[in-house]
Parts: C-alpha cells; sequence; structure tokens
C-alpha cells in the first residue's frame, strides 16, 4: 500500500524543491526589509537593486543549505552583518534575518560533525554580535544585541544537533537489530541442521552396521536394510533442503514439520532397533497449535529419541504429548542404559532448551531414578484470535 503522500519520506529530490521554494519566500520576505526607507530610525537611502541583492544574499542560500551548510551559514551570517552595520537592514528590523539565520545554522548542526559545526556557530556568532553591537546605541543595547544573536544561533543550532544525535543512535539500534536477528537465525538454522542431520545419521549408522553385519550370511536382510538407509538419506536430503529453504522466499520444499508428523517419527525410530510408543492426547478445548510451537514439539521429541537410538538401544521409549488451551506438555522417557550419563551439555539438549526458553517456556532433561532417561518440557502459546 503506498503511503500518504503527507508521511511518507521525502526523497532528496524533493527536498531540495522544497529548500528552492523556501528560499524565493524568504527572500521575497526580506527585500521588503532591506528597501525599508525611515530616517527617523536612521534608516538609509539605497538604491533598490541594492535592497535586492541583500534580500536575494540572504534567502537564496538557503536552496543549497543541505549541500554546503557551512558555507551557507557563513554566507548568511556574513550578509546579515554586512546589512545590518551599512544600515540596509535597520537595526529595528533585525528580527527579518533571524529565519535565515536560523534554517542555515539548523543545517549545520544537524548535517555536520560537532566539532565543525560547534566552531562554525561560534565564528558566526562573534560575527553577527559585533554588527549588532556597532548598530547599537550604549552598552545596555550593544549587550541586548549580543544576546539577541545568541538567541538567533544558538538554539537553532542546538535543535540540528540534537536532531543529528537521535538519528545517529537510531541507525546504531537499527544496526543492532539487524545484527541480533542475523545471529538468531543463524542460530535457528544450526539448530534445525543439527536436529535432522542427527537424527537422520543416527539411523543411517545403525543400519549400515546390520548391513555389514549380514552382509555376507543374510544378502536379503542386508539389502533391506540398505534400502532403509536409502530411504533414510533422501529424507535427510528434502529435510536439508528445506532448512536451507527457509532462508529464500516462495520455496517449493516441504512444509514445516509439526505434531502430525510425529507417528512418522516413531516409525523411524524403531528401525534403530527403539520401540516408541506414542501418546498425544488433546484436552477440550485446544485450538489450533501455532506452526512454531509444533516445530519445537516435533524438534524436542526427534532428538530425545534420537538420543535413545544413539545411547540406550535396544531400549523401549515413552513419548507422551499433551495439547492444553494454553500449551503443550511433552514427556519421552526410556528404560535404556547408557554408558555415559548425559549432564545436559550436549548440543542437542542445548539445543532443545533453546528452543523451549524461545518460546517462555521450561525445559529439564536427566537420568531417571529407577533407570533410564527423562526429557519433559513446557511450551506456551496463545491461540490466534
Amino acid at each position: 500500500m503506498t503511503a500518504p503522500l503527507l508521511t511518507r519520506r521525502l526523497r532528496p529530490a524533493d527536498l531540495y524543491v522544497v529548500d528552492a521554494v523556501l528560499a524565493v519566500a524568504v527572500g521575497g520576505l526580506l527585500c521588503p526589509y532591506a528597501a525599508l526607507e525611515s530616517p527617523l530610525h536612521g534608516g538609509v537611502r539605497e538604491p533598490l537593486w541594492v535592497s535586492v541583492l541583500v534580500g536575494t544574499s540572504l534567502g537564496l542560500p538557503l536552496a543549497v543549505r543541505r549541500r554546503w551548510p557551512v558555507p551557507v551559514a557563513v554566507m548568511i551570517s556574513g550578509s546579515t552583518a554586512a546589512a545590518l552595520v551599512t544600515g540596509v537592514i535597520p537595526n529595528f528590523a533585525a528580527a527579518a534575518p533571524a529565519v535565515a539565520v536560523g534554517l542555515s545554522f539548523y543545517t549545520v548542526g544537524a548535517s555536520t560533525a560537532t566539532r565543525r559545526s560547534l566552531l562554525s556557530a561560534a565564528g558566526c556568532l562573534a560575527l553577527v554580535s559585533v554588527a549588532l553591537a556597532l548598530t547599537a546605541g550604549d552598552l545596555w543595547s550593544r549587550t541586548g544585541a549580543v544576546v539577541y544573536a545568541a538567541v538567533m544561533i544558538a538554539p537553532a543550532w542546538a535543535i540540528g544537533w540534537l536532531v543529528r544525535e537521535r538519528r545517529a543512535l537510531a541507525a546504531r539500534q537499527g544496526e543492532h537489530v539487524v545484527r541480533q536477528a542475523v545471529a538468531e537465525e543463524r542460530l535457528r538454522v544450526a539448530r534445525e541442521l543439527h536436529d535432522v542431520v542427527a537424527h537422520t545419521l543416527s539411523l543411517i549408522v545403525v543400519k549400515a552396521a546390520v548391513a555389514n553385519h549380514v552382509a555376507e550370511t543374510d544378502p536379503r536382510e542386508a539389502g533391506a536394510a540398505l534400502r532403509v538407509i536409502e530411504e533414510t538419506g533422501r529424507n535427510a536430503l528434502t529435510d536439508v533442503r528445506r532448512v536451507l529453504g527457509i532462508l529464500r522466499e516462495d520455496t517449493p520444499y516441504a512444509p514445516v514439520p509439526g505434531l502430525d508428523e510425529l507417528p512418522v517419527l516413531a516409525r523411524q525410530a524403531a528401525i534403530g532397533g527403539v520401540d516408541v510408543r506414542l501418546d498425544v492426547r488433546r484436552e477440550e478445548p485446544a485450538g489450533a497449535v501455532p506452526k512454531s510451537v509444533g516445530l519445537t514439539v516435533y524438534r524436542i521429541v526427534q532428538e530425545a529419541v534420537t538420543n535413545v537410538v544413539k545411547h540406550a538401544a535396544p531400549a523401549a521409549c515413552r513419548a507422551t504429548v499433551t495439547v492444553t488451551p494454553r500449551e503443550v506438555r511433552v514427556e519421552v522417557t526410556d528404560d535404556g542404559r547408557r554408558p555415559v550419563l548425559s549432564g545436559g551439555t550436549g548440543h542437542g539438549l542445548i539445543g532443545m532448551r533453546e528452543r523451549v526458553t524461545s518460546h517462555g517456556g521450561e525445559f529439564h532433561a536427566g537420568p531417571r531414578s529407577g533407570g533410564g532417561y527423562a526429557v519433559t518440557a513446557r511450551v506456551p502459546y496463545r491461540v490466534a484470535a
């Protein structure tokens, strides 16, 4: 949807057009002040072309204030000082150039490095102050003239400097958000690849060992094992393409696995010598589980079963998934005996914990008191309206 004209960000060409219109308007406003003849207030009679020249020299430089901010500010300050000293612009009309001076120093503060813009503002402030002081009558008037010059320049520069600092802060925050998003995406892809590769390779290694053991004595069983390896490898390639395809748009790969694919996962685990008893329960009124939560539950069960295949097969495993209206509870237990009990520091366990934590849930993994191992997780979610 196209943004409305008044709310969309102006392009550089549009900004230069705005500045050109502003320069013509300010120059047209200052020309009458420069042409003002008032002998009662000490005004001078100068040719009309001089008045027009002074007005244009104060207004027209604003058209290029974004391209050359410091030269424009110096030129407008010098023109203002010359006009006040010569009396082309009377002292009582000193407020007239304030618009041009303020705009120029706002641009200096907003687009120039702090040190350079501060030195430019200080030098021009001194120049305008001297010009106003020379046109004043007494010491009190000279002091007021200096204060007035500071009021014309300092606030405009300060506002511009604040705008520049806020833009720089917003840019730094934007870069931080981008870096954080990239790091999270890399971590997510790494977790997906780890789960896919670890699961499928574990099954392939088990069946390859079987095929190697019976290759000479039972060629038929060896062939069956090789077919399982082939099918598992094809599925692994599809999963890897899907994971990498997440980084691209409009990819034709398989959808993200979820709760409906858990029975297939249980059948694959049986190939590795693990009897998985899957129990998926849905408490009423449980709504549709978000895809991200379904993927998290699938990966937790997959990693837990893979650990049983790698470390405890042959063994009996029970996977219970309970879907409630506000959360999904997962419990995977087995009765196998591991050679070395894991303390929960492996990459797979770390990945499961990170998945659950990203949803604000709880995760626990460790040996059971009666033998075997247990993985439990609680993944909360919100039902979409």
